[in-house]
């Protein structure tokens, strides 16, 4: 069923006094939202979802009035949305993510338990380019609610109307549900933003977005008496190494790199930024040529990442990049989209070519041989994920390359562009400086939940005394670790949430 969402014209900016109220709000919910078995926090992720998807076309279609995103991509987003939070709803109730773990007393030792325990009240800075996967209702919230903690979310101002409506849609669904009032709510505006991070009952803060912010919220956050972890995804430099052995298929390659670095005209934080090819294949002349073929088209969100765009292209020009092709804007608010080259001499750990163009560019840089190619991998900042382009499943290269790249990326993907990022138990959306703020977190997949709990350990307490996960009975039937051995239930609980 599709209803029509009642979005708000103008979003107002948040007073002083009304983050205050919701402050203090999300802190008297936590309790409650703390002692609330697995299950009742999967029915509040699953409350959501469904009424996520009862909306899901004027959701869409809002979005789409704010951003210029398109239906075919946001309508896929909304359901996205949907089943992350339904994946959140899961996870929490196998339990796994608590680490219950028991040591009972022996001769020598003391009857020891130890849980992760949720941290409280949580903040969370959408994305601008993703409203619906990483915004309001996106990774960071469904993970924090799952983990126990009552969330704040800071709506983004590339789209507070399409906020707005995501804001309602929460609210009403987990009112019918009964869940604690106080366990979702939202500010606006770029104060109210920095009130929540300094404000005293927010136990952590969770971003996604630019280097600036993240490092801004950052260091606000450890201006605080007590200092708070910002866990913030921010965008990279996302290198793909083409092996010498899969240069015959160049012509596969230019069509998936034309894809990939243009997809959402370049907004994405795992867009590829470099792409090291062996040498003398041309393959920015063959990319190039793609581009001019069948230029894509679209709107950078924002005026302000419009300008941030046209300063990097500049910057990589300025500093020795140079044009091989480039397409004209298709609209006065379009972005050209282009691609450079440079040599490979110019890349080094200091250089300028390696800093993050948020936009529709990709750079093309060729390496004469494997001591050259390694040399530039290990320039490289910290990135969310590399990709590498093989010859096939025999190509000999791929060892080592995947070796050399993953110290330097939180995930790896062979014959896979790096663009996309699936929300699964194994998922690791992170990456060393300046990828992220802590290299140990992800914001994607089963272990986002480990971001709003810490470990406390029980020694020689009274059943009646510990949290339920760690009582003897096991009534949460999560999966344990008892005296050193994994215990899983015969028949653990799964989420019952509605399919799209």
């Amino acid at each position: 069923m599709t209803t029509v969402v009642d979005a708000p014209s103008v979003v107002g900016e948040s007073t002083p006094q009304d983050v205050c109220r919701v402050v203090a709000a999300a802190a008297a919910a936590a309790p409650a939202v703390v002692a609330a078995t697995p299950a009742e926090r999967a029915a509040w992720l699953c409350a959501i979802a469904d009424a996520v998807v009862a909306q899901a076309d004027s959701l869409a279609a809002l979005a789409h009035e704010e951003t210029g995103l398109g239906l075919p991509r946001l309508d896929g987003e909304v359901l996205r949305c949907a089943n992350q939070l339904r994946f959140y709803a899961d996870v929490c109730i196998e339990g796994s993510w608590l680490g219950a773990t028991i040591d009972h007393a022996t001769a020598t030792t003391p009857d020891l338990r130890r849980i992760q325990a949720s941290v409280g009240p949580v903040a969370v800075f959408g994305a601008s380019n993703f409203p619906f996967g990483f915004g309001t209702l996106g990774n960071d919230t469904g993970s924090a609610i799952a983990a126990g903690s009552p969330v704040v979310v800071k709506g983004h101002p590339a789209h507070p109307r399409t906020h707005a409506a995501l804001m309602d849609i929460a609210y009403d669904a987990l009112a019918d549900i009964g869940a604690p009032e106080g366990l979702l709510s939202a500010v606006t505006g770029l104060a109210a933003g920095e009130q929540l991070v300094l404000a005293p009952e927010i136990a952590a803060v969770a971003f996604t977005g630019s280097e600036a912010g993240g490092l801004a919220l950052h260091r606000l956050a450890a201006t605080r008496s007590i200092p708070i972890p910002v866990y913030a995804e921010m965008g990279t430099v996302n290198a793909v190494v083409l092996t010498t052995a899969a240069v015959h298929r160049l012509a596969d390659l230019a069509q998936g790199a034309l894809a990939s670095f243009t997809m959402g005209m370049g907004q994405f934080c795992t867009k590829p930024g470099l792409i090291l090819a062996p040498a003398g294949c041309g393959f920015a002349a063959r990319l190039g040529a793609e581009l001019h073929d069948g230029p894509p088209t679209g709107v950078l969100l924002t005026v302000g990442i419009h300008e941030a765009f046209g300063h990097g292209v500049q910057n990589l020009l300025t500093n020795g990049a140079f044009a091989v092709a480039r397409s004209d804007a298709s609209t006065p608010i379009g972005p050209s989209v282009w691609v450079l080259e440079a040599d490979a001499s110019l890349i080094h750990r200091e250089s300028p070519l390696l800093r993050e163009c948020f936009g529709p560019v990709v750079l093309v840089v060729e390496y004469a041989d494997a001591h050259q190619r390694d040399d530039l991998i290990a320039a490289l900042p910290g990135a969310l994920v590399a990709s590498v382009m093989t010859g096939g499943s025999a190509d000999d290269e791929v060892a080592d390359l995947v070796k050399h790249l993953a110290p330097k990326v939180g995930r790896v993907a062979v014959d896979a562009w790096p663009t996309g990022v699936a929300t699964l138990w194994a998922q690791q959306h992170g990456g060393p400086w300046p990828a992220t703020t802590d290299p140990r977190a992800t914001s994607v997949g089963a272990a986002a939940l480990a971001r709003f709990t810490r470990p406390v350990a029980y020694q020689g307490t009274p059943q009646a005394a510990l949290p339920v996960p760690l009582q003897d009975k096991n009534a949460w039937r999560i999966v344990r670790r008892v005296d050193g051995r994994l215990r899983v239930p015969r028949e653990p609980k799964v989420a019952q949430c509605a399919v799209p």
